[in-house]
């Protein structure tokens, strides 16, 4: 599966801060750009664990990340 991210950076936490809009409440924040985006593919995984494991989620095949390119 393909999520789109917004990232927008954060001054008074001098990082970056990651949304997933598809995913409601699915959020994250790093110091850096590479730790932001890491940090949002592991709260996607676990998103859709959470979901899954609720009956919300119908997985019936591997899940992806697909993060796009920024400009800030």
């Amino acid at each position: 599966m393909k999520f789109k991210v917004v990232i927008t950076h954060d001054t008074e936490y001098d990082g970056y801060v990651v949304d997933a809009p598809e995913l409601v409440g699915c959020m994250s924040q790093g110091k850096t750009m590479d730790e932001a985006l890491q940090n949002i593919k592991d709260a996607i995984k676990g998103w859709l664990l959470v979901e899954e494991k609720h009956g919300r989620l119908d997985r019936h095949e591997e899940q992806d990340v697909f993060l796009g390119e920024v400009t800030v």
